[in-house]
């Protein structure tokens, strides 16, 4: 996997403006009505999508951005803050109730997110959610994206599908694709 420190500090940059309330409540809420307690965004970047979580969760938040995590820790120092790879989590098997990403996967190549789905599968206790743009065929987006089908990526792992569908445009105007898998 390539990784542009120039390009993710700027994303950084504008990730603050990006906050989309609606959507770290529909993820809090989420996570609270399947009676979860602890919740990891992979690729958290600022931590926009955790801070609604109240401190009776465990929050853990991970990525290779170590200028998003300094904004990260200085929003929400409650929460723990990590640098880490999605193909190699610095958490034990089943150890998070609910683990989630928003928009990472389309930035990855195919051999990392294969290797962070494995990743996201072993850390998790009771779910996985990924909110990604979607199409069925994962074609290229631009130079620094493609489109991901994580519903076809989750084939050949011990999970039942409990939603696949594109977020209402209320909560995510992006309309990305919503899939939330319970592990078995």
């Amino acid at each position: 996997m390539s990784y542009n420190e120039e390009f993710w500090n700027k994303y950084s940059d504008e990730n603050e403006s990006r906050y989309n309330e609606e959507f770290a409540k529909f993820t809090r809420d989420l996570a609270t009505s399947l009676r979860c307690t602890s919740v990891l965004e992979v690729g958290c970047g600022t931590g926009i999508d955790l801070r609604l979580f109240p401190d009776t969760f465990e929050i853990h938040g991970i990525d290779l951005n170590d200028y998003a995590l300094d904004i990260a820790k200085e929003k929400f120092p409650t929460a723990s803050f990590k640098k880490g790879d999605i193909t190699d989590l610095p958490f034990e098997d089943s150890s998070i109730d609910f683990v989630f990403t928003h928009e990472l996967l389309n930035y990855l190549d195919d051999d990392t997110l294969e290797k962070g789905v494995a990743e996201m599968y072993r850390v998790a206790r009771k779910y996985i959610m990924n909110c990604e743009i979607y199409d069925k065929t994962e074609k290229q987006i631009d130079e620094h994206h493609k489109f991901r089908n994580m519903c076809k990526r989750w084939e050949g792992y011990n999970v039942r599908i409990v939603s696949d569908v594109d977020m209402h445009e209320d909560i995510e105007p992006d309309k990305n694709r919503f899939t939330l898998l319970k592990k078995l």
